[in-house]
């Protein structure tokens, strides 16, 4: 009888755990929105201008084709015409799963938060960081409305 206790106490516990971690029926995971431009596009032009929509409150993803080995590399901050509307919460440089090779090429991905409505820009370059070193190789601007 005490066991039988003890295991259903465990499966209530259990069951409320799984119950508390779910979303509220209705509600759904924070807008993202993701922009991807491989490298390869980035060979037929040097410069690629895009458009995107994302909701207030919601996520924008932004990943560019890089190979840092080479020594060019994107800017960490991209350049945020009003950073009222947008607002830049990271940058890292992800390689392709499987593949922790150095030199590897991979992607630079930035995380940005919709912060209220309207309309920004932002402008990453790719080039070499240093004194001398070229700037501007490829250049990518975004044009961001956040709804």
């Amino acid at each position: 009888m005490k066991a039988k206790v003890v295991v259903m106490s465990g499966l209530v516990a259990v069951f409320l755990a799984a119950v508390g971690c779910s979303p509220a029926v209705g509600a759904s995971p924070a807008d993202e929105s993701h922009i991807e431009v491989s490298v390869d596009e980035f060979m037929d032009t040097n410069h690629i201008v895009k458009a995107v929509d994302v909701a207030g409150g919601g996520v924008l993803m932004v990943s560019l084709g890089s190979n840092p080995s080479t020594g060019f590399s994107w800017t960490e901050d991209a350049m945020v015409g009003d950073p009222t509307v947008i607002q830049q919460t990271g940058s890292e440089f992800v390689t392709p799963d499987g593949q922790g090779l150095v030199g590897a090429s991979g992607n630079q991905v930035w995380k940005f938060e919709a912060l209220q409505k309207g309309t920004t820009s932002l402008r990453m370059e790719y080039g070499r960081p240093w004194e001398g070193g070229e700037k501007g190789v490829w250049t990518f601007e975004l044009t961001v409305t956040v709804k």
